[in-house]
């Protein structure tokens, strides 16, 4: 579908990986349907959105950062002036546009507030399977509201079901293994250099990598490879690259991630929303360590996939290279009993959230 009309689409949702992904592959579907549109991506001088959002074709503008305290500092006395100055720069990019769309962190919120003001018609997604902030103050601006995950009550209990759109390369993965997932898992262990009878572990943490649970696995590493275990960790670039051997391989990021996904008999992982979305899609078992930080919606975003079979979830106080260790040999052997088909439920996430951006363009009820 195109449009001979151009409008500008404002996209909000920057500062992780969990904001900036769904926006961009919903930006991307837009872009296919109605290329005479202009997209624009707000950002924040410091977020990732300032390496994806360029690389992926879309013109970023930024806003200043607006962080919400989690308790009463001198932080939160500056928060009105933080929050005004951001709006005022939001509504200089929104003014002149068509609809703003926004996915939750530091820019959904001063967005909002500026579309409000200038009446600029709002779409809201949100990722987690807890409403962040940002998303429950946008709420009260629109009835046009997508959710990746049922909600029991608020204004989101009655928002479109859409799941969470995934990233191009995870998408094509799901599709090229859909003829046969056992042929396709067993292809990318021989793209990763692995062996076949030897089971395989991903280790990630976030698009930071994570201090606390690097220290677990190098605790862990002589259990590990007295099994044979081979595995592929993703460290971070900022932390602390180990020695890699030919049964442990240490990386600062993962770039071909939908291999590492179908390659991996287990994968240990953070709970954010699109790591969940991804595994869920594309891996066979995980155990998620959430985040012991912010409003507490890493430790309900995996619970599709506790009650689908295919995931636990274990507390950062809980995951020790010894709890690690005593119970590595049944959570493999659950892996090895998993089907290895992944879910397609988020396969048309981007195209239901377009389809709802159009809907309140028109003015259509959902």
């Amino acid at each position: 579908m195109s449009s001979d009309i151009s409008r500008t689409i404002v996209f909000a949702g920057g500062g992780t990986a969990g904001h900036v992904e769904p926006a961009l592959a919903v930006a991307r579907e837009w872009r296919d349907r109605h290329p005479n549109d202009r997209c624009i991506f707000i950002g924040t001088p410091e977020g990732l959105e300032n390496s994806l959002v360029p690389a992926a074709g879309f013109e970023l503008q930024s806003i200043p950062k607006v962080v919400m305290p989690r308790s009463f500092n001198t932080n939160l006395l500056r928060l009105p002036w933080q929050l005004l100055r951001a709006v005022q720069c939001a509504r200089a990019i929104i003014s002149q546009s068509t609809l703003v769309i926004g996915f939750g962190g530091y820019v959904s919120a001063p967005a909002y507030l500026a579309a409000r003001i200038e009446k600029v018609p709002i779409v809201i997604h949100e990722a987690n399977a807890k409403i962040g902030w940002a998303n429950r103050l946008g709420a009260h601006f629109t009835k046009y509201l997508a959710i990746a995950h049922p909600v029991d009550r608020g204004k989101f209990a009655n928002a479109k079901k859409t799941g969470l759109p995934l990233r191009a390369d995870v998408q094509a993965a799901v599709r090229e293994a859909a003829p046969n997932w056992d042929q396709a898992r067993e292809q990318a262990k021989h793209r990763l250099g692995w062996n076949l009878n030897q089971p395989t572990l991903l280790i990630l943490g976030g698009s930071q990598g994570s201090v606390s649970i690097n220290a677990q696995i190098a605790a862990a590493m002589p259990a590990l490879t007295s099994r044979g275990i081979q595995i592929l960790h993703s460290v971070g670039a900022k932390n602390v690259l180990p020695q890699s051997t030919s049964s442990y391989r240490a990386t600062p990021y993962i770039s071909d991630m939908a291999t590492a996904y179908l390659g991996a008999d287990l994968i240990i992982a953070r709970s954010g929303a699109v790591t969940c979305a991804e595994v869920g899609a594309l891996g066979r078992m995980a155990i998620f360590i959430p985040l012991p930080i912010g409003n507490g919606e890493q430790a309900r975003n995996a619970d599709y996939l506790v009650a689908a079979g295919r995931a636990i979830v274990v507390s950062q106080r809980e995951f020790t290279a010894d709890w690690l260790s005593a119970n590595l040999d049944a959570i493999l052997l659950r892996s090895a009993k998993t089907s290895s088909q992944g879910l397609t439920d988020d396969l048309a996430a981007a195209k239901k959230i377009v389809e709802l951006i159009e809907s309140a363009l028109t003015g259509v009820g959902i």
